[in-house]
């Protein structure tokens, strides 16, 4: 399929917004999505937040390869980032990390925390940018932490258009909107961008965005598709061979238009969506260093 490239004019914007309140910032909390973790690092933030501490969240590890994200998880760390796994959407605080979170931040701001004591100030807030590309779970991560629903979330991108501050126990946290970089100089990137969700469907082909994601998944794990939709694959090298298992699961589905007719559109849509929700099971799209 043709190179996937999106980038809103908001989004130069939101990169000048950033670098403007780098100063106020004591560390930079970057949502990434576990499932895609390198493509989801906007380069950008590197030389935005130089000399920032940093915090890699790698979220909806619900949804990815916990064997992978825990390699993730080192690969981070070897980088000299603090990284943690996360379940933005996890009722449960327990068991989605935050715990773990607010402990890092304690490492953090230890040293601040303790010149700040030696001037007789107490209770020093930390100041937090959440940032990451579009319907990374910024905004889910935020109403995780506050217990409530601070700031408004969907699952599409580009639903948080403005900075906003929010006071959650000692942190002053500030959301911002998504933002991806002007150009993906790799098309992997731009592919698993946009079959995670984080650019917009109307930009992309789906029929043919869904034969990626199967030409992807085959070489990964085909059992999840034969499984999830009681179909056999026996190869996964030609664009024939793509669409016949498009083909397939909306026959599967039942998915058929007038003169029965498979509707190859409509399987795509529910392959995406049913990946994207966690349906075909624990998927991740990348592994550090191709292990």
């Amino acid at each position: 399929m043709a190179t996937i490239q999106w980038y809103p004019g908001h989004m130069t914007k939101t990169k000048r917004m950033l670098a403007s309140q780098m100063g106020l910032i004591d560390v930079v909390v970057e949502i990434l999505d576990a499932r895609i973790p390198l493509a989801s690092r906007n380069p950008d933030i590197d030389s935005l937040a130089k000399g920032k501490k940093r915090i890699l969240v790698l979220n909806k590890a619900d949804l990815s390869n916990p064997s992978v994200t825990a390699k993730w998880e080192a690969h981070f760390r070897d980088m000299g980032f603090f990284t943690l796994p996360l379940s933005a959407k996890e009722n449960d605080k327990k068991k989605s990390g935050v715990a773990q979170f607010y402990e890092l931040l304690k490492i953090i701001m230890k040293e601040r925390v303790a010149a700040q004591a030696k001037r007789g100030r107490i209770n020093v807030s930390t100041r937090a940018m959440i940032v990451g590309i579009p319907n990374v779970g910024k905004s889910t991560f935020i109403n995780l932490l506050s217990g409530r629903a601070s700031t408004a979330t969907a699952d599409r991108p580009g639903v948080t258009r403005g900075r906003q501050w929010i006071k959650i126990d000692n942190i002053d946290m500030l959301d911002t909107p998504g933002v991806l970089w002007p150009k993906f100089e790799d098309p992997e990137v731009g592919l698993k961008l946009a079959i995670t969700g984080a650019v917009r469907d109307n930009v992309v082909d789906l029929v043919a965005l869904a034969e990626s994601f199967i030409q992807m998944l085959t070489a990964i794990d085909k059992k999840a598709l034969e499984q999830r939709y009681k179909i056999t694959i026996n190869q996964c090298k030609t664009p024939e061979d793509k669409r016949q298992i498009l083909t397939d699961i909306g026959e599967a589905r039942g998915f058929k238009v007038k003169g029965g007719v498979i509707d190859i559109e409509r399987a795509a849509i529910i392959l995406l969506d049913e990946f994207r929700a966690g349906r075909l099971g624990k998927i991740s799209l990348e592994a550090p260093n191709n292990q």
